[in-house]
């Protein structure tokens, strides 16, 4: 495993595919890691140099005091890029990852390629969501929140059809860090992007999931009414963690819109 630095933290990443293709690097959701991304890298890899990273607070990446911010972790993300000095890439992430996607689209054009905001909004549930969730999860650790998040991460027909999928992202969820997890829960509930994202002029695609209750439809087509020229792809038949429930859909989704660069 690889670490880079962060404004003193360290970060977990890591690299698969050809030194010399293009660079995608992939942004996972709160309470996951890098391993969320294992089916799309197996599909991309081929053409691409996929970079992952485990988000402060999660996975092997440091655990500092929060509360964090999207701002934080967008920085991040920077000094990720900056370490392996890649000038410009294709980025994309999904829910919370969607979100720094966002940001960092915003703030830092010049460094990139083309940009996936998956299962993502300019803003995020609400403030006393966040708040519950935090109580929760500091009352409670993990395990108080373990199945209501997997409902939301994934449809009821794929919890039913995919035992073994939901115990390996059961399993994310509760070995994330209580403390890395309500820092970034208070980074959700205090960002919002609404006047940001129709700034973001990079090439955009928004990949929706039909199923989704956490970032709804109507907030990826709100993403794609404020972002001029971008793209929006539906997933019938996936919940929040799209490319989880219908991993080879999304990686064609993926790989379709990076082939117009």
């Amino acid at each position: 495993m690889n670490f880079f630095a962060s404004d003193g933290v360290r970060l977990v990443y890591r690299v698969d595919g050809p030194d010399d293709a293009p660079t995608i690097v992939m942004v996972n959701s709160l309470g996951t890691n890098l391993r969320m991304w294992d089916h799309q890298v197996a599909l991309l890899s081929g053409n691409l140099r996929v970079v992952r990273y485990d988000c402060r607070g999660h996975g092997g990446s440091d655990v500092p005091a929060g509360p964090y911010t999207i701002e934080r972790l967008g920085l991040d993300l920077l000094a990720l890029l900056d370490t392996l000095q890649i000038e410009r890439a294709y980025i994309c992430g999904l829910s919370l990852g969607g979100m720094i996607t966002l940001w960092f689209a915003a703030q830092n054009p010049d460094r990139v390629t083309r940009a996936v905001f998956a299962n993502a909004a300019a803003r995020i549930g609400t403030t006393e969501i966040w708040n519950e969730r935090i109580d929760a999860v500091r009352t409670g650790g993990m395990a108080a929140v373990r199945d209501a998040v997997l409902a939301r991460f994934l449809s009821e027909g794929f919890r039913r059809r995919h035992p073994e999928v939901v115990r390996q992202i059961g399993e994310m969820i509760q070995a994330t860090n209580p403390t890395g997890y309500i820092g970034t829960c208070a980074a959700l509930r205090d960002g919002d992007l609404r006047e940001m994202v129709p700034t973001i002029h990079v090439p955009s695609l928004i990949i929706a999931g039909a199923l989704d209750e956490s970032t709804p439809l109507s907030q990826s087509q709100e993403l794609h009414a404020a972002i001029m020229g971008s793209e929006l792809v539906v997933l019938h038949e996936a919940a929040h963690l799209s490319n989880v429930e219908q991993p080879d859909e999304f990686s064609k989704a993926v790989l379709g819109f990076l082939a117009q660069s």
